[in-house]
């Protein structure tokens, strides 16, 4: 065995949870089917997400998607499946390829968009809406009508555990979102915020000419 390679029997929970998968994957593959998913090339799903779609809005998935909801999937313990939901009938929730979610919540109204090779850490939530308006008069009369704007994340964003990203955020390619930040405004590329709200503790590489 070569100096980097890993000894497979150093983590013997991960072979228990890889014997698990592939014994549910004729399961899990039907309920993508039942919600008119077509199941990817090389997907890893420990665990059937739970999908709520609305009747005419959209699951887009990429290949190469890794999905952790059992528990027992990742240290971390997401505290419940990975969720998709959408809220009206033109919603659309699009990843691009090698995504990874452990435990997150992605709810819909109007647009959530990853791009490729993006991860989502254990139990963080990325909602484009703030579900119910802030006006007590209007949260009378329409409960439901919060603001709506999408939600952006492009190409090889970190979106660390407990994070929670809000309507109107574009994530910069490559940056990086700290555990339990609350993500109000779009974040540069390269960057690393944390905080709640948000604030860039590390600025990205400049631009060179």
């Amino acid at each position: 065995m070569g100096a980097n390679a890993e000894d497979p029997w150093a983590k013997p929970w991960a072979i228990g949870n890889e014997l698990r998968r592939l014994s549910s994957v004729p399961w899990i593959r039907l309920g993508f089917l039942a919600h008119g998913v077509p199941w990817g090339h090389g997907w890893r799903i420990f665990g059937m997400p739970r999908i709520q779609l609305h009747r005419g809005s959209k699951l887009e998935l990429g290949d190469g998607l890794e999905l952790r909801s059992w528990p027992a999937s990742n240290p971390l313990t997401p505290h419940h499946p990975v969720v998709f939901a959408t809220r009206a009938p033109a919603a659309v929730i699009r990843l691009g390829s090698h995504c990874g979610l452990t435990g997150a919540t992605l709810v819909a109204a109007t647009r959530i968009e990853l791009g490729d090779r993006v991860l989502v850490g254990a139990n963080a939530v990325l909602v484009d809406t703030d579900f119910h308006p802030v006006d007590a008069a209007r949260r009378r009369e329409q409960p439901n009508a919060g603001a709506t704007a999408p939600i952006y994340i492009e190409d090889d964003v970190f979106i660390g555990m407990n994070a929670i990203i809000l309507k109107g955020v574009r994530l910069g390619a490559g940056c990086t979102v700290g555990a339990g930040s609350v993500v109000t405004n779009d974040v540069p590329p390269g960057a690393v915020v944390a905080g709640n709200p948000a604030a860039v503790v590390r600025e990205g590489p400049r631009a060179t000419s």
